[in-house]
């Protein structure tokens, strides 16, 4: 059996950003965005900012090839999609005509370039059955997401672009800018105070702002939901047309989704929404991507995580199963989104329980060193937005986990971060006016020696990457029968511009040997806007809680991971949680199920 865990196993580009807001160098590494598609028996990401793509057959293992430099590699939102023997490609740029290009040979090209005719921000094209082509694009606060049909021959626009749908944080709360979607918009009195805020901050006279460039930064203050990245899918006739929502930089960054019975609408609300969704657990954020058929007739999502804390689109990519149910309602399945999961050759189970558990949450961390509020327990916190860091960058720094008893381990995932890099770019800024930066073209290396022991002085080698050639931020070792280790020791040797090691999450998996935690209680209840959902859980022997909830008790299509602190974890205290994802006039029912690192456990479905 294959496996993976998110966000997915590949070489993240470290991207140096020059921010015109802030007059500095920023550095993290980036991907985000993602195109999937399957093209002659291969699947393929196309993500923002990777110089790249990334190739595999399995959806597990994946190759990292490079593009080729007449395509528009430094434009956000790379849009691929498949007709015939073609794959078409285009990305977005501001102020600027953005054209269309295809190939019979993703990897080796040649490319044909179709010239366009307008400037566009997130694209996505759409082939019809009946041969028709069909444009979508949009990534703002202020405008909406815009169709047009295309002439199949020249990609030239048929019609006059068309206005599909629009944000309104005040009907759908999952639209809510803000953690946990906990901002509702800007008055016009509150945006220009911190306009003129910003200017007087940076410097920069109103007058040197391009007018064309002022909404958008105004837009930064309105608090207004970015909607944006729209993909078209059809299905038994009906046309599903997804976005994005309400920004990138935030845990609940999300998809939706409208149904029509027509390409360029009108669009209805879907009942299910947002239907990709994921603000808990150890990588939040589940926004922008694309929807896929695998080669077995399985349909999965793939969308951007979030970071954002080195910069604000600091973010990586993730895979989570979908489908189509009875009713033809889209739906992901992200209620352990960030654990280890099979991959089947055949037709799988998209709501199956993953079989692994995660063990280390909370577990005694000691290291060879620490720089002050890096400590080494915050590698297993679960939150990426945190890490231990070693106080030298001398080879040999190392981190280790506690079990404190042997235990049935089947997954390992090192997550390497960063830590406010102080560096040049080792090439030219390029990029746009917007996003000047330059992408790291060379190919870096991580080193490592991972290993166990039952006692904490005899240990036994579990991977021994010292000589790898790879540059892998977020690796994953599988022991698919088990290995019973309590201590478990990673050596970093090495890791890009030999920097101090970071590490934000030493994740072990498996299966324990006691008991589920108890059915939990709760209490559900609904906020007067109707847009938000509170709960207060108590149970007993639980590491955290799933919180699930739907328009029917059979479609609790949504979830919630939420941990105790280390330091309650199995307790009897009650988590209090909000949750402000709910669709107003919408009925719903919910569930919280327990989980420990023995196994899950369900609870009973209430109507709200």
């Amino acid at each position: 059996m294959q496996y993976y865990c998110n966000p997915i196993n590949v070489n993240y580009r470290y991207q140096f950003n020059m921010d015109p807001r802030k007059g500095k160098l920023e550095i993290d590494r980036e991907a985000a965005d993602p195109s999937m598609i399957c093209f002659k028996g291969k699947y393929y990401i196309f993500a923002s900012m990777n110089l790249s793509v990334w190739v595999s057959e399995d959806l597990v293992n994946w190759e990292v090839h490079r593009l080729p430099e007449n395509l528009p590699l430094y434009d956000y939102a790379p849009d691929a999609r498949v007709c015939g023997d073609y794959v078409y490609f285009c990305a977005s740029k501001k102020m600027e005509v953005c054209n269309y290009y295809r190939t019979k040979d993703i990897i080796n090209g040649p490319y044909e370039e179709i010239p366009g005719t307008f400037d566009f921000w997130d694209p996505n094209l759409f082939f019809d059955e009946d041969g028709r082509i069909y444009f979508y694009w949009g990534c703002s606060n202020t405008t909406p997401i815009w169709g047009v049909e295309l002439e199949p021959e020249t990609m030239k626009p048929k019609t006059e672009p068309i206005e599909l749908l629009s944000g309104n944080p005040y009907e759908r709360g999952y639209e809510r800018f803000g953690e946990d979607n906990s901002l509702f918009p800007s008055t016009e009195e509150q945006i220009e105070m911190m306009y003129q805020g910003f200017l007087k901050q940076s410097g920069v006279p109103e007058s040197q702002i391009p007018p064309q460039l002022v909404p958008m930064v105004k837009g930064m203050f309105t608090n207004k939901p970015f909607i944006e990245g729209p993909w078209m899918d059809k299905y038994n006739g009906k046309y599903y047309l997804q976005y994005a929502c309400p920004g990138a930089q935030f845990n609940v960054y999300a998809d939706g989704v409208y149904i029509s019975e027509s390409p360029l609408g009108p669009f209805t609300l879907a009942k299910n929404n947002p239907y990709s969704y994921s603000p808990g657990g150890f990588m939040p954020g589940a926004g922008h991507g694309s929807t896929m058929w695998d080669k077995h007739g399985n349909l999965w999502h793939t969308s951007t995580m979030r970071i954002s804390v080195n910069q604000q689109f600091e973010r990586r990519v993730g895979i989570w199963p979908a489908g189509f149910d009875k009713d033809g309602e889209l739906f992901c399945n992200q209620r352990y989104g960030d654990w280890p999961r099979a991959v089947e050759t055949d037709e799988m189970n998209p709501w199956e329980n993953p079989k692994w558990y995660l063990l280390s949450f909370g577990k005694p961390v000691r290291a060879s060193s620490f720089v002050e509020g890096k400590l080494p327990s915050l590698a297993t916190e679960e939150n990426a937005q945190n890490w231990w860091q070693a106080a030298s960058n001398e080879p040999g720094q190392w981190l280790e986990v506690d079990l404190e008893k042997a235990m049935d381990v089947r997954a390992i995932q090192i997550n390497f971060a960063d830590d406010k890099m102080d560096i040049q770019a080792p090439g030219e800024i390029k990029g746009t006016m917007t996003q000047p930066r330059y992408i790291d073209e060379y190919d870096r290396v991580t080193r490592w020696i991972l290993e166990g022991s039952l006692d904490g002085e005899s240990y036994f080698s579990i991977e021994d990457k010292s000589q790898a050639d790879t540059d892998l931020p977020h690796d994953l070792v599988i022991r698919e029968d088990g290995l019973q280790v309590r201590f478990i020791k990673l050596t970093i040797l090495e890791v890009p511009y030999a920097q101090a090691p970071c590490i934000s999450g030493l994740r072990v998996f498996g299966i324990g040997d006691g008991e589920k935690p108890a059915v939990p209680s709760f209490e559900a209840s609904r906020s007067e806007d109707e847009l938000d959902l509170f709960v207060s859980i108590k149970g007993e022997q639980a590491v955290g809680y799933n919180v699930l909830w739907g328009h029917e008790p059979e479609k609790l299509y949504h979830s919630y991971l939420v941990f105790y602190k280390r330091e309650n974890k199995y307790s009897k205290e009650r988590i209090e949680k909000r949750i402000g994802a709910l669709v107003k006039g919408q009925n719903y029912y919910v569930r919280v199920d327990a989980f420990n690192e023995n196994g899950i456990t369900e609870g009973v479905v209430i109507p709200l």
